[in-house]
């Protein structure tokens, strides 16, 4: 049976991408094509799973850059598998852990001071004064080193 490939508008319609999206896609090393005869892209079927992963890991926060190693990591670069799936999870499972830990942080603390520095609203001075905690970083000190404790929790239990 001969292998089926697909023009690249079949892709993107199959795969509610655009066409552009699929260039850049390829252009990141995340999904791969030949040119037929006409010079026009073609692909493998098993490219809708490649980019169903992508469109998924990108769902939950996880980078292009993080998808492109992940993918680096199968042998001969091939599409993954159930099993490879599951591999990947787990591996963005710990990191989107903590950017929910992180996110329902801030969330619980959007009323009040994260340490930005800004003092500029009322419990600032009490938490911040004159900004002192520019001295222990930049950005949101307090959401930040509430992170941090909440990953050293995670890593010695």
């Amino acid at each position: 049976m001969a292998e089926a490939i697909w023009s690249i508008g079949k892709i993107a319609k199959r795969c509610g991408i655009k066409v552009s999206t699929l260039h850049f896609y390829e252009q990141q090393g995340l999904i791969h094509s030949w040119r037929n005869a006409g010079n026009q892209r073609r692909y493998k079927p098993e490219v809708l799973r490649r980019i169903s992963v992508i469109k998924a890991a990108q769902k939950v926060g996880v980078s292009l850059e993080e998808i492109k190693q992940a993918f680096e990591s199968l042998p001969n670069n091939r599409t993954p598998t159930v099993e490879d799936w599951q591999e990947l999870s787990k591996q963005w499972q710990q990191m989107l852990d903590g950017r929910i830990a992180y996110m329902q942080k801030l969330r619980d603390n959007l009323a009040g001071c994260i340490g930005c520095g800004c003092l500029s609203m009322t419990n600032c001075p009490l938490y911040n004064p004159d900004d002192q905690l520019a001295e222990i970083g930049s950005g949101p000190v307090l959401l930040d080193q509430a992170e941090q404790r909440a990953g050293m929790d995670r890593l010695t239990s």
